[in-house]
């Protein structure tokens, strides 16, 4: 791969001066990185805008006129708008309004937080019935591994202090989760309550669950909790939105949305109200998914909401032991994990979508999961001959070595988040041994191979900040840059590989390399201004990056005060 072409005027369709249209924005003076369509690093120091879209790169001379505005960049590095992949956006903005237990250290102070904002956010007497949604407590980003004990938590320390309100506390990868007595009770769990299908309820030695449900188990509670109104959406996705702009992301793949929110994005694009482009996938396992996918797709005008794609379910994640493997768990050996979607059901669900004209984008953490999915794409594209371009597997986390090249001979994108890397590296040996771990988090085998990789972070799982996700998948390492030459260094990927997968790569994924992901004349013009070159300083200080400006279709949407 070619690193650094310097852009010319030559055989690019620059505008002249006489040419130019009213509205015309030319951002100057600014030391430019992208990549072209062929994923090659370019480099530019102004470029215009007209019409929502990049109209010229690297102008020999600017233009001027009571119709052009130029801003000055003062030198400062611009790059295209970062594009995540994978994240939950409603999902961001309930976890940054509710309970945050992410960087707890013990189960007991996971419990301190939750009485602290049980003080600072007092129910009013019209919310004190469970069928508020205000009465449940809701929280999320608890991570056993990190506590002092590394044991999962249980009903009792909750019981303690929370004694009439119902708790449901969501492990930071959403594949578990933590109440109390009182949920359970409502929910009509108890010792005699078989675990569902693709789901466990954990119980102690007596039998008695623990308070610890994972997987498809945990729909037991969740399903009872008071389906938010559209003024609480409303609200998750405004702080969502103010959290993404300042990170500098301009774009999201929202993983798997329900009925109520494919509604709630259109009524929000009609009404010209999103700030931040979605691509939306559908979830799978909606009550309507069928009269969402009869709909055909959704693409704005301004393409600021786009929904072709389904979000399925193979298994749940590594740290909950929920992925599921071909061999045992090499600490659990008599645990294979889950399979959310059972196997029988598969040819029904990829005929489904795929004969609806709809992308499959399939969640696959463990082996055996990415197998079967793998296995299914291959059967279902005889089926449906004309829909077998982009689909998905998303997390591709790890994969038999052998199955590898079996997404570049099927065209499958291998959809993954980089801190998932950094994130599990305390444990993921524990879980797999050493020898899974070849196809495991593998960036570089995949990029060897030809395959297109989509990155992104799985907010709120992890932070969104795509940063953190750069400074992971260059160095391997956490944010305190260990370990030393980063965790299974020969998967480290270049910058340029790295930013290609949060943006070209990325926009490919989602059907719209046509128009995002570069800074190129006639894309959208989606980009962002930041306080440091990334291909001048150590990789070390990628991750501390700040992001000064953000713009979507040429117009200032964030400014760092």
């Amino acid at each position: 791969m070619k690193m650094i072409s310097k852009i010319t005027t030559a055989g690019i369709a620059l505008m002249s001066v006489f040419a130019l249209q009213a509205q015309t924005t030319v951002i100057s003076n600014v030391k430019g990185y992208s990549l072209n369509n062929d994923g090659e690093l370019i480099t530019f120091n102004n470029f215009a805008i007209e019409d929502q879209k990049i109209s010229a790169v690297n102008l020999k001379v600017l233009p001027s006129g009571d119709d052009v505005t130029i801003v000055d960049g003062k030198g400062q590095v611009v790059l295209p708008g970062i594009i995540d992949a994978h994240g939950h956006i409603l999902g961001l903005g309930q976890n940054l309004l509710e309970i945050d237990l992410r960087g707890t250290s013990s189960e007991a102070e996971a419990v301190k937080r939750v009485q602290s904002f049980v003080s600072a956010h007092p129910m009013t007497e019209k919310s004190g019935k469970t069928s508020d949604s205000q009465a449940w407590l809701i929280g999320r980003g608890w991570n056993q591994v990190l506590w002092d004990n590394k044991a999962f938590p249980t009903k009792a320390s909750l019981d303690a202090a929370i004694k009439t309100r119902p708790v449901v506390l969501s492990r930071v990868d959403g594949h578990a989760v933590w109440v109390n007595s009182v949920a359970l009770e409502l929910a009509g769990i108890d010792a005699n309550t078989p675990s569902p299908s693709g789901g466990e309820i954990v119980k102690d030695e007596n039998g008695q669950p623990t308070g610890l449900l994972i997987d498809n188990a945990e729909y037991l509670v969740t399903k009872l909790i008071p389906q938010a109104n559209e003024a609480q959406l409303d609200e998750q996705l405004q702080a969502a939105s103010d959290h993404l702009l300042s990170l500098g992301i301009t774009s999201v793949h929202d993983a798997g949305i329900s009925e109520q929110v494919y509604q709630f994005y259109n009524k929000q694009a009609d009404s010209n109200k999103l700030r931040v482009r979605i691509y939306a996938m559908l979830s799978a396992t909606d009550p309507n998914i069928d009269k969402m996918l009869s709909a055909g797709h959704v693409n704005t005008a301004d393409e600021m909401l786009s929904i072709r794609s389904v979000k399925a379910y193979g298994d749940g994640a590594l740290g909950s032991r929920g992925a599921a493997l071909i061999k045992p768990y090499s600490d659990d050996k008599d645990n294979h994990g889950l399979l959310v979607t059972p196997q029988e059901e598969l040819p029904i669900l990829f005929a489904k979508v795929l004969g609806s004209g709809f992308q499959l984008n399939f969640h696959a953490i463990g082996d055996r999961a990415n197998r079967l999915a793998l296995q299914q794409f291959a059967k279902s594209f005889t089926q449906f001959p004309d829909n077998k371009e982009r689909h998905r597997i998303e997390h591709a986390q790890v994969v038999a070595v052998e199955d590898i090249p079996q997404f570049k001979q099927l065209g499958i994108i291998p959809s993954m988040q980089p801190t998932h890397a950094t994130s599990d590296m305390n444990m993921a040996e524990d879980r797999i041994g050493k020898k899974r771990l070849k196809g495991a988090y593998a960036w570089q085998t995949f990029l060897r191979q030809g395959s297109r990789i989509a990155f992104g972070s799985d907010f709120p799982v992890e932070l969104a900040n795509a940063f953190h996700g750069l400074h992971a998948a260059v160095t391997r390492q956490s944010g305190m840059n260990e370990p030393d030459n980063g965790w299974i260094p020969e998967e480290k990927v270049s910058l340029v590989q790295a930013l290609r997968g949060f943006t070209l790569d990325a926009a490919y994924s989602a059907f719209q390399d046509d128009s995002l992901g570069t800074i190129e004349v006639g894309k959208r013009a989606d980009f962002i201004v930041i306080d440091r070159d990334l291909f001048t300083i150590p990789a070390s200080d990628i991750r501390d990056t700040q992001v000064l400006q953000t713009w979507i279709n040429g117009k200032k949407v964030y400014e760092q005060q």
